[in-house]
């Protein structure tokens, strides 16, 4: 099996953590705004316990099929549709959140600060959660309204800078996993990886 038939089309920051063991197989993972699940085909693979959830009707049901595939044993109501700043499951139960290039999409600050507040709910103590998303780090942006930038392409994202950041660390009594990582596109856009442990 290729590498690329063993973890997909897997983002390089969600593999990092998978080769230093903060996320494995054995633990219960929850992609918040899955897209066709990219960053699943291995913990599909490898038997984690996973559920996802996405605004995309089209996507779920990519990630159902996917998930019929490589992990039968899954119920499909694992895989839902919905709004990340309301999911649908109890709190603390996931080990790992991941939320990769979702939150940028927030229409204004109360719905970003929702999204956050919901992904740390479902975390349970000691769990994970990874976030990449857009941000101002590293780059100047033209604003729009409050928070809201626009970038290289002309799309409007809701934009953090480090200091937002680590103010929301501090506020939820998280562990930095990693220092604040940010990939910067020539010209297009700044993204930022922020992952936290849970106490």
């Amino acid at each position: 099996m290729s590498l690329q038939e063993q973890f997909g089309q897997i983002d390089i920051y969600v593999f990092d953590q998978i080769l230093r063991g903060n996320i494995a197989a054995g633990m219960t993972v929850l992609d918040a705004g899955c897209g066709y699940g990219r960053n699943l085909v291995w913990l599909l693979r490898e038997g984690a316990e996973v559920f996802a959830l996405d605004a995309d009707t089209a996507g779920v049901e990519h990630v159902r099929a996917l998930a019929a595939e490589l992990a039968p044993r899954l119920p499909a109501e694992n895989f839902r549709v919905g709004d990340i700043e309301k999911m649908p499951w109890p709190d603390e139960f996931a080990d790992v959140v991941i939320c990769n290039s979702v939150l940028h999409f927030a229409r204004e600050e109360r719905q970003f600060l929702a999204m956050v507040t919901e992904l740390w709910r479902v975390l349970r103590p000691g769990g994970m959660l990874f976030c990449r998303l857009g941000s101002r780090i590293g780059m100047e942006f033209e604003r729009v309204r409050a928070n809201v930038y626009r970038i290289g392409d002309g799309s409007e994202w809701f934009l953090v800078d480090e200091a937002a950041l680590m103010n929301m660390t501090r506020q939820m009594d998280a562990v930095l996993v990693d220092p604040l990582k940010t990939t910067i596109v020539q010209d297009y856009r700044c993204m930022t990886t922020w992952v936290l442990r849970k106490r």
